[in-house]
């Protein structure tokens, strides 16, 4: 595993982070400074530090609710000193990640949890993200049609007044209900699952519909309830239970990928000599013998003693213990 990546996966630094405190020197392994994000690490024996800190391998996780007020920006820190989410938060979870983001004139569930690799994977999943919307004006035809069909966009209405991203591409809602129609506003419940920058407020301000409320109600099942606002929770046993289910199947799927992806190296890697034998390419490739290889290498323990166990007979000897 690459270290940054080690880093980010047990630890609740993001990868940018990771790579950052990396090559600030901030990091050692195994005792010696080490300033290349891409060195590869055996996560089984490997004694990773961030200053003095120790990273310990560790796939225990928590995950807490936080209804999001109107107002407050989700980020560690705003340089024009407008309100983030960790003023209102207890110091317990200053160093709590957010799944996602509400944008300053939203509200509602917002998950914050102390595992990046949590975070990551809900973030990248199609698990239904439920919200209740305002909007000025009627919701049209073309809305409904495109709700259900899906859409692409160019133009930044409804974006933010900084976004470099002209064109979006939404998915087809999951579902939606309209709840009121009333000429002058109409109030709504979606359902999605993808989570791209101000996503709904762009696909309205298509149509001409300005959103002047958005709230979320529920993310992956995991719901409001009577929270209220700028309040936690934790999980209850029923959330936790599902979204165990998730991530055990989440590295299931990613271990069937990797293992997808080192098959196909290595028939690339096998047709290609084919090809250089065919052509009499003598060019040294990897693992051919006199290759010099400028990629990171990996770190491998350090020290580990090892002790046989003891037979009848044996003479009196001093074993070094063997490393479980």
């Amino acid at each position: 595993m690459r270290l940054n990546k080690y880093i980010a996966h047990y630890s609740t630094y993001s990868r940018r982070e990771a790579d950052k405190i990396i090559q600030e020197g901030k990091v050692k392994i195994d005792g010696e400074q080490e300033t290349n994000p891409a060195t590869q690490v055996d996560e089984k024996w490997v004694l990773v530090y961030v200053g003095s800190k120790k990273i310990i391998p560790n796939d225990e996780y928590t995950v807490i609710v936080y209804n999001k007020p109107k107002g407050e920006l989700v980020t560690k820190n705003d340089p024009r000193g407008r309100r983030i989410i960790y003023d209102s938060l207890d110091k317990k979870y200053k160093h709590f990640i957010s799944v996602g983001r509400l944008d300053y004139a939203s509200e509602g569930l917002l998950l914050l949890t102390d595992s990046s690799q949590v975070a990551s994977a809900m973030m990248h999943s199609k698990m239904e993200r439920v919200y209740r919307v305002k909007i000025k004006g009627h919701v049209t035809e073309g809305m409904k049609s495109a709700m259900g069909e899906g859409l692409t966009i160019e133009g930044t209405d409804g974006a933010h007044e900084e976004t470099e991203i002209e064109q979006m591409t939404f998915a087809p809602f999951y579902a939606y209900e309209v709840i009121k129609d009333q000429g002058d506003y109409s109030i709504l419940k979606v359902v999605i699952g993808e989570g791209q920058n101000r996503e709904i407020r762009r696909f309205f301000a298509h149509f001409g519909g300005e959103v002047v409320d958005l709230k979320r109600l529920s993310f992956g099942g995991i719901s409001l309830n009577n929270l209220p606002t700028s309040k936690t929770r934790f999980l209850t046993r029923g959330e936790y239970n599902s979204l165990h289910t998730f991530m055990k199947e989440e590295r299931s799927r990613n271990k069937q990928q990797q293992k997808d992806a080192d098959k196909k190296q290595r028939r690339d890697s096998y047709e290609n000599d084919l090809e250089r034998k065919r052509s009499g390419d003598t060019t040294l490739r990897e693992g051919e013998e006199g290759f010099k290889s400028e990629q990171p290498q990996r770190r491998s323990p350090k020290n580990y003693e090892q002790k046989a166990p003891k037979r009848r007979g044996d003479s009196k000897k001093t074993h070094s213990k063997r490393k479980k």
